[in-house]
């Protein structure tokens, strides 16, 4: 094997090639490199009008918490618990976007200036691997120089997420443990929805799904499915899981058959593991992953994102709790839309009827303060644990007759009044 000379360098030499208002772009989750951000928090008071673009970031650091006006300053595209409460405090911004806009939106309105990123150890051909992530930041490879922080723990995987060494300005060195959790054990309610979509899931479907415990229940009711494929946002443990029995081998794809299609994943220690070194998995930057052009070339691609509330017109409100932001836009108005592509395609935006507190879901108007995250016109279906409200091509009374069955029968009398007086009922309907 090749060695590759290059010279690590303490993190605060990231310092040197910051300019007066620069943009910063940094990945989500894992490949967000917490040494390189806190040594530009640090530098911070010497920093002028700098900005850094970081998507739910996990840590809070007091640049994102409005420490330096007019030296450094966050803004988010999708809140994450690092923030959230600096967001509510007006201390960074939030760029209302869809996931796969994100590059253009910096390109047009923020060019960055410098990439940074948490990486793998080197390869024997000079190139290091963004590992659990290509995100928006991957789309900038060869176009902005980068700053990389070496993470002996960071999982080498590969598609279209490599930097080679003559890419880089720096290199620094954090080995620093993965962020790592277990996948949440499903309730009863998740049960329930899974069961509804899993029994439309035909053998070679492909599948988009996010983290959490419906996916998970969603997941682990195909293990009797065949020739599965992915092509999705996230990759998690479930997905793993499948992969590993079978089930899932990508050789239906019309899209890179037998190739696992993520922007970036996240899981427990098992997943880091599986992901290094790991050939069926292709690390694609989100304006290839979630261009809903892209998505509807996959046939029989079979969508699964989660809201917190639906109105009777259809619409999902999917980034705010109780008309307060809570996250973002994320890839579900992308996916919803590639699947009105997609031959064979269905959407499902899935959803308690309820929330712990007894509040409907379904209502008949969104929560003021609440902004509409996927369109009424691309959503094709609505599922609760009381079924499924299929709404494409439906009349508005449809629409709403269909979304009042699946909610929770304490609140379907009063949803019915509702939606009468509103004129969206007719006493009869056609």
């Amino acid at each position: 094997m090749k060695n590759i000379d290059y010279r690590e360098l303490p993190a605060e030499a990231i310092l040197e090639h910051v300019t007066p208002g620069m943009h910063i772009i940094s990945p989500i989750q894992n490949a967000a490199p917490p040494a390189l951000l806190r040594a530009l928090d640090a530098g911070a008071p010497g920093l002028e009008d700098v900005t850094i673009h970081h998507m739910d970031p996990w840590e809070s650091l007091p640049f994102m918490e409005g420490a330096y006006p007019g030296r450094l300053r966050h803004v988010d595209y999708f809140l994450g618990p690092g923030s959230r409460k600096n967001f509510h405090a007006g201390d960074c911004d939030l760029v209302p976007v869809d996931f796969a806009q994100v590059p253009a939106t910096l390109r047009e309105f923020s060019p960055p200036g410098l990439a940074i990123t948490a990486v793998s150890e080197i390869d024997e051909h000079g190139f290091f691997s963004m590992g659990t992530n290509a995100d928006y930041v991957a789309s900038f490879i060869g176009q902005v120089p980068f700053f990389v922080e070496v993470n002996a723990n960071m999982p080498r995987t590969f598609g279209r997420n490599h930097i080679h060494i003559s890419q880089v300005v720096g290199v620094t060195r954090n080995d620093t443990p993965m962020i790592t959790f277990d996948s949440p054990v499903p309730g009863e309610i998740e049960n329930a929805i899974a069961d509804v979509i899993a029994e439309r899931v035909p053998d070679g479907a492909c599948l988009q799904l996010g983290v959490g415990k419906l996916p998970n229940a969603f997941l682990s009711r195909l293990t009797g499915h065949k020739n599965l494929g992915i092509h999705t946002e996230a990759l998690s443990d479930g997905v793993m899981d499948l992969v590993n029995a079978g089930v899932i081998d990508g050789s239906r794809k019309t899209g890179r058959p037998f190739k696992h299609v993520t922007t970036f994943a996240v899981g427990s220690q098992r997943l880091m593991d599986w992901l290094h070194n790991n050939p069926s998995v292709a690390m694609l930057p989100v304006d290839i992953v979630n261009d809903p052009r892209v998505i509807g070339q996959e046939h029989n691609l079979y969508s699964v994102n989660a809201t917190s509330e639906v109105d009777l017109y259809g619409q999902a409100a999917s980034e705010t709790i109780a008309g307060r932001y809570w996250s973002g836009a994320g890839g579900q108005a992308d996916f919803a839309r590639g699947c009105t592509f997609s031959p064979g395609g269905h959407g499902f935006i899935v959803t308690p009827s309820q929330t712990s507190k007894g509040i409907s879901r379904i209502t008949l108007s969104l929560t003021p303060g609440s902004p509409v995250t996927t369109h009424k016109n691309i959503i094709q279906n609505v599922v609760t644990e009381y079924g499924i409200a299929s709404l494409r091509g439906r009349s508005v009374s449809r629409r709403a007759e269909a979304l009042i069955a699946i909610a929770h029968p304490d609140h379907r009398e009063r949803l019915s009044r509702e939606a009468r007086d509103a004129g969206l009922l007719h006493r009869t309907v056609h």
